[in-house]
């Protein structure tokens, strides 16, 4: 019997008071209390990170307050005035929207990683045993074959898994009517598209589908919680890059926490929780539930970017996943998912 994980409430403002960008505030212990406002892969992944923190001089008496969830819906949340100190999420475009609405500073990306806080890539997660044998992004449109993976809609995780998807067609030599067709197939094959990953997650190891398309780390992280299932690391594969930046109204102790998220000691924290170091000299050590506790992070025969291969996120994510509104055209994605009327779960 699978063992599910746990999923916060859907409510986008979370436990956090709509207050606006925060400052941060003082606790009742008299310490600071920072408003971390992340994509919903985070949520067990940062509770090391913040005790490491805690424990350096620049995060003694600091308190953490967090609100997860899809990372789409958790910046427009940040948009309409939820708390938050420091965001983190799936795609750079949840953080340049707080930017051209003046919650983030233009400069956010100049440093040493360049905005990212964390990586990971693209992986099918399979029934123990893996009884469908797919190993291919081709197996994933064959007959009988139900596949699960989050709504690009709301979801940052979706929109990588997709990008994953075309690239495996459209970057080893297929044409973008080519890319469109072996999308539209695996639209059809597509029984569920849940709001967050960690939705999707949930509602694959309650039972529902034969594949999941999801991140290595939220692949990890369920073995790690005794969930039933392996993965597969495909031959091609999209690297998955996630953003970090304080919001205007921070202050010192917001920045200090996020310039330690990318500290050789944040990275291995992340790194037992299943995501890919951003930087170099990390010591990872052995990661539980990864396929080879020892190697837990190969590389694949071919890793796609965003910013190689779709000419980055400025680019690929109106072409793509354009919603139409505004006198902007439907991004091809988008007008995918309403021909084959899978427009996700609202």
């Amino acid at each position: 019997m699978t063992t599910s994980i746990k999923v916060l409430g859907a409510a986008v403002a979370g436990v956090l008071a709509v207050t606006g960008c925060s400052g941060g505030t003082a606790s009742g212990d008299g310490g600071e209390t920072l408003n971390i406002n992340a994509f919903s892969v985070m949520e067990a992944a940062n509770e090391p990170v913040f005790a490491d923190f805690q424990d350096t001089d620049a995060g003694e008496g600091i308190q953490f307050e967090t609100s997860y969830g899809a990372s789409g819906d958790q910046s427009r949340a940040v948009l309409a005035g939820a708390a938050a100190d420091v965001v983190h999420y799936s795609l750079e475009t949840d953080v340049t929207r707080l930017v051209d609405d003046g919650l983030v500073a233009e400069d956010w990306k100049d440093n040493p990683t360049k905005g990212i806080a964390t990586s990971s890539v693209v992986v099918f997660v399979v029934r123990k045993g893996n009884p469908e044998n797919i190993l291919t992004w081709d197996d994933l449109v064959e007959p009988g074959v139900d596949v699960i993976t989050p709504n690009p809609g709301s979801s940052g995780s979706a929109r990588w898994n997709i990008l994953a998807a075309w690239a495996h067609i459209a970057g080893n030599g297929g044409s973008e009517d080519d890319a469109k067709a072996f999308l539209t197939r695996l639209l059809d094959h597509t029984i569920a598209l849940p709001g967050s990953a960690r939705e999707a997650t949930t509602a694959f190891t309650d039972g529902s589908g034969d594949v999941l398309l999801s991140y290595e780390n939220e692949a990890i992280l369920a073995k790690q919680s005794g969930a039933d299932i392996d993965y597969v690391l495909p031959p091609d594969t999209l690297l998955i890059e996630n953003p970090a930046a304080v919001t205007g109204d921070a202050g010192d102790s917001a920045q200090a926490f996020l310039d330690f998220m990318t500290s050789p000691e944040a990275q291995a924290d992340y790194a037992q929780s299943g995501f890919r170091p951003v930087i170099d000299g990390v010591d990872v050590g052995e990661v539980e539930g990864a396929n080879d506790p020892t190697d837990p992070f190969p590389a694949p025969d071919r890793l796609f970017t965003v910013d190689g291969d779709f000419g980055g996120w400025g680019e690929a994510a109106g072409r793509y996943f354009g919603d139409g509104e505004e006198g902007n055209p439907l991004g091809i994605i988008t007008e995918l998912q309403q021909q084959t009327g899978k427009v996700g779960e609202e």
